[in-house]
């Protein structure tokens, strides 16, 4: 406030800033995102922003307090209490920080303070050659073990949490001291992964885990193709410690389930399982690895991930199990909660269970079929699905069950993808990083796509 001296003035002047001030405080959303029931009748642009902003509230809202980072899920199965965060699904859950600012649901503001939280909490959290574990203790940044050896890195769950935090860095540009420092922690931790240290010695691929305890007892070799292909790309784009091309060349590229070339209804499948498998597949590295024009000497990957979605949409159609409720308005495959644990389900794994983010995450590839099942989600079966953080995890006519659960790993795709088919937003921001257009170009990938 500019001081006046003119007597009353000054205190009419400072009333008059205070209202002013107020207002603008009240016009200012609070840091809780309010959740909404099904609201009737929706155009299909609105009904996107509901679904979008209401899953949000998974990662603003139910974020872990200490470190806000996202937690592995909203129940506590499998023993895995409160405190536990998930890498991935942070990464993830950052994408949609991005897109929650974009979208004017939060300031950006809010936004820049709680990826400060979450980088500060990141940076003085475990991390093994700069890789960090599957999960971390949100309130002490501890490892969680993930399994009885796996207690250390998981390079593909940094590689989904970079993924995100590239994105980031990308968007959050300003000038400010808290975006400059915001850039600042994520480019030291980005530069700190030895992504080398995991070809094992140079062997001929990338290596899932590495544990201070158990070494490399997990001896799990990245072979695709599977949902880890941004992992090899990511690692060739590493400016300090990168992988060499033939990383990408001899390891990924050469599995007995690398190359299909089969059709299944009708769609040629470049890469892959038969039948494509779960469709995370096509869905967990392209939240910023554009695959529109993007290919290399294996696969087009928009034809790639558009076929693998159009095999599960017809293999669902066909339902030849006979499960209730599959259809043109029900339908999906892929990793999720199920009546008795978690399953990855796809063609050639059906158990009859629908996860609502197989097609919502497919709205890049399929908006009509998408849109189709979204709209019989929400509006159909939304007074058993929809709820505090979007539509629950997963469901079966057939069992007449509705999961009461949410995950991270699975509403955080759905604000994504929803976002790219929309706007684009965070395929623009993650193909626009210099390192990933270095580390396209070390691994021979075109890319066409705009940037």
């Amino acid at each position: 406030m500019k001081k006046i001296f003119f007597g009353g003035l000054v205190l009419a002047v400072a009333l008059s800033s205070y209202s002013q001030a107020q207002k603008k405080a009240q016009s200012i959303q609070s840091d809780a995102i309010k959740p909404v029931g099904v609201v009737k009748n929706l155009s299909d642009s609105a009904l996107l922003d509901v679904v979008q902003r209401q899953t949000f509230r998974y990662f603003w809202d139910f974020g872990h307090p200490v470190s806000g980072l996202a937690r592995e899920r909203s129940n506590d199965a499998f023993e895995t209490g409160g405190n536990v965060v998930t890498i991935g699904g942070s990464g993830f859950g950052v994408m949609g920080i991005v897109v929650a600012t974009e979208r004017k649901w939060i300031t950006r503001e809010q936004a820049v303070d709680r990826m400060l939280k979450i980088v500060n909490f990141l940076y003085k959290a475990d991390a093994f050659h700069g890789a960090f574990p599957h999960w971390l203790d949100g309130a002490t940044g501890k490892v969680i073990r993930f399994g009885r050896k796996d207690d250390g890195a998981d390079l593909v769950e940094t590689s989904y949490l970079f993924q995100g935090l590239l994105t980031a860095r990308q968007y959050y540009s300003g000038n400010t001291p808290k975006e400059t420092d915001l850039r600042n922690k994520i480019n030291w931790m980005w530069n700190d992964i030895e992504w080398n240290w995991f070809t094992r010695d140079g062997r001929d691929a990338i290596y899932w885990h590495w544990s201070p305890n158990n070494g490399w007892a997990m001896n799990f070799p990245i072979h695709g193709f599977n949902e880890c292909l941004i992992t090899y790309i990511l690692a060739a784009s590493g400016e300090r410690y990168p992988v060499t091309a033939d990383v990408y060349h001899r390891g990924w590229a050469q599995s007995d389930f690398f190359k299909n070339g089969k059709t299944f209804y009708g769609y040629k499948l470049p890469l892959g399982f038969d039948y494509g498998g779960p469709l995370f597949y096509s869905q967990y590295s392209f939240l910023g690895l554009n695959p529109k024009g993007l290919k290399d000497r294996y696969a087009n990957y928009w034809e790639q991930n558009l076929n693998q979605t159009l095999i599960n949409h017809a293999y669902c159609l066909d339902n030849p199990k006979h499960f209730k409720g599959y259809g043109a308005d029900s339908w999906g495959l892929t990793a999720s909660d199920i009546k008795d644990g978690y399953d990855a389900a796809s063609p050639t794994n059906d158990r009859g269970f629908i996860a609502p983010t197989a097609a919502i995450s497919a709205f890049p590839y399929t908006p009509e079929f998408s849109m189709k099942a979204l709209r019989h989600f929400y509006y159909d079966l939304g007074d058993k699905m929809w709820g505090e953080y979007g539509f629950v995890d997963a469901f079966s006519e057939s069992e007449n069950w509705y999961a009461k659960s949410y995950l991270a790993i699975d509403q955080g795709p759905e604000i994504v993808m929803i976002e790219n088919y929309r706007s684009g937003l965070l395929w623009k921001l993650f193909m626009s990083c210099p390192e990933v257009q270095g580390g396209l170009k070390k691994l021979d990938f075109e890319y066409t796509g705009s940037r």
